[in-house]
């Protein structure tokens, strides 16, 4: 049998792969022409967009590895025909941290106090608390699942929304309710802390605009650690310059971000700049999805995490 030939873009994945048996590693970050016209893994830059896939209506892949979970767009430049799986078990965990962190800032004013010890003022103020708050959880899948096991000990109460209700295990292994997304509103007017983490799809694109919006309670927080055009941006900026709503967002509409954006100049708006997955995490979880890939398509089975395309 003749080896794999598996692609890799310059980030670190050869090293941190090391030796393979059974596989050729060629670097490609799809940009150049391509060192092969057959690969059996292409695993496309981490960094990009969906545009460089393009690249591989030269050669033949069995399948593109992509390094997010989520994969809007990607359609759009993959050539027809060709597998793509997406990188389920990479970011959860990192994402999930960074959504903890950002709503424990925003909920104990972590900012204002970064803002005043900068400039030397011992300020004395109260905010709200994670403890005895009404978490909304909107989308119920890895990501969500992640972010609820770290809610865990604060002591909230947590309602989930997914596309369909159902019930679903969490990853302690308890059966939980999940309610659909035709309860949107309502579960909104019951939330104090509304966490998103959806895919960007025709359904979620815009799923928080004005009327979304105007159904939180005034001084309730609305945390995005999904997509930017899941949120209506200019709805949400409206919200905030009237001081009704917080937000802390990891993800925004357009991005980057636009240093003259009035987002920007929002009062209780916490921003960072889509880091959700990129922590010290990815590296060693990449590599070991890349070998459990390499490990199916030399045992012939089909690869995880399949989201577009079809496996032959």
């Amino acid at each position: 049998m003749s080896d794999l030939v598996v692609s890799l873009p310059a980030e670190g994945l050869r090293e941190a792969l090391g030796e393979v048996p059974g596989v050729e590693f060629v670097e490609w970050d799809l940009a150049e022409p391509a060192p092969r016209e057959r690969f059996d893994i292409v695993v496309p830059p981490y960094w990009g967009g969906a545009r460089q896939l393009a690249a591989l209506a030269a050669v033949e892949a069995r399948l593109v590895q992509w390094q997010s979970i989520g994969y809007n767009g990607v359609a759009k430049h993959l050539p027809e025909g060709v597998p793509l799986a997406n990188a389920a078990t990479v970011h959860e965990a990192s994402t999930a941290e960074l959504a903890l962190a950002l709503t424990l800032a925003a909920q104990r004013g972590i900012p204002e106090f970064v803002r005043a010890g900068d400039e030397h003022r011992w300020e004395l103020r109260s905010f709200p608390s994670i403890a005895d708050r009404r978490v909304l959880i909107v989308g119920y899948g890895g990501v969500s699942k992640a972010i609820e096991a770290r809610l865990a000990g604060f002591e909230t109460r947590i309602t989930r929304l997914a596309r369909t209700a159902r019930e679903d295990r969490n990853l302690a292994g308890e059966t939980v309710p999940v309610r659909g997304f035709d309860e949107l509103g309502d579960a909104l007017a019951d939330a104090d802390i509304v966490l998103v983490a959806v895919p960007l799809t025709d359904e979620t694109r815009g799923m928080f605009g004005q009327a979304e919006l105007a159904r939180m309670p005034d001084g309730a927080l609305l945390v995005n650690v999904a997509r930017g055009p899941v949120v209506d941006t200019d709805a949400l900026v409206a919200e905030l310059q009237r001081g009704r709503l917080r937000a802390a967002l990891d993800v925004t509409d357009p991005e980057p971000l636009p240093a003259d954006h009035p987002l920007w100049e929002c009062p209780g708006t916490l921003i960072s700049p889509h880091v959700g997955g990129d922590s010290t995490a990815m590296l060693p979880r990449m590599v070991a999805l890349i070998r459990r890939q390499i490990a199916h398509l030399q045992a012939g089975e089909a690869p995880e995490n399949l989201v577009l395309g079809e496996w032959v």
